[in-house]
């Protein structure tokens, strides 16, 4: 939901990263919150209400890819690999052989991309997305709070899923739905993927002892080879 703006900037999460959300200013940024609140006219944005804010940065990046991938598409380019964020989109192979998307494992000193990965994904003619937790937070009374809000409940979202990989044709697509996997959590993001094959997902979870757990679909099982 691209409406949640009033909400991650209350959070902290905004352009100012102004820390303080307020209780008694919940219900009423929530009424700012909803799809309903915006219209496209003519190619223009119209807004209900002017302090309805939209922010698209679950699927910036991913968009972003799709914009460079067509550029080289128009240029007849048989083979790439582009890469935001963290986000990818490949075509072709590498020499013969599939493309191999590292995803790193979702733990919180685990800041740098690639340092320690939690699976190796082989990829071609597709687009590769990941959301976690494990990066953008902060703590504040000894309270973790991510950068991924409810939309419906106004808060950060906080459930056993870790991190979500999912894996679409356009980049923008795999990047909003992994986002939306996060604030889903582990057991709605496996009913949603079971429905919507044209989605594939790699899940890590943390089960009730504390202890990393992932899943994957079926189809792709064949494209992955997780750490010890």
């Amino acid at each position: 939901d691209i409406t949640v703006g009033p909400l991650v900037k209350a959070w902290g999460f905004g352009p100012d990263e102004v820390r303080g959300f307020k209780e008694s200013a919940r219900d009423s940024l929530l009424a700012l919150v909803g799809m309903e609140k915006v219209s496209l006219k003519d190619g223009i944005i119209i807004k209900e209400d002017p302090r309805v804010s939209l922010d698209f940065n679950a699927i910036a990046q991913g968009y972003s890819v799709d914009v460079i991938a067509r550029f080289f598409d128009g240029l007849g380019i048989k083979r790439y690999l582009v890469e935001i964020g963290g986000e990818v989109r490949v075509k072709g192979d590498r020499g013969g052989r599939s493309w191999r998307i590292g995803i790193d494992r979702p733990e919180d000193n685990n800041m740098i991309a690639g340092q320690e990965l939690q699976a190796i994904i082989s990829l071609k003619d597709r687009s590769l997305a990941t959301s976690g937790n494990y990066r953008k937070f902060y703590v504040e009374n000894g309270i973790k709070y991510s950068h991924t809000i409810d939309p419906k409940t106004g808060y950060p979202a906080k459930n056993q899923l870790l991190s979500a990989t999912i894996l679409a044709n356009d980049c923008a697509t795999a990047d909003g739905v992994a986002t939306a996997c996060m604030v889903m959590g582990k057991d709605k993001t496996i009913d949603f993927l079971s429905k919507h094959p044209e989605f594939e997902g790699f899940l890590v979870y943390s089960d009730d002892s504390g202890n990393f757990r992932t899943w994957m679909s079926e189809s792709l099982k064949k494209n992955i080879s997780e750490s010890n």
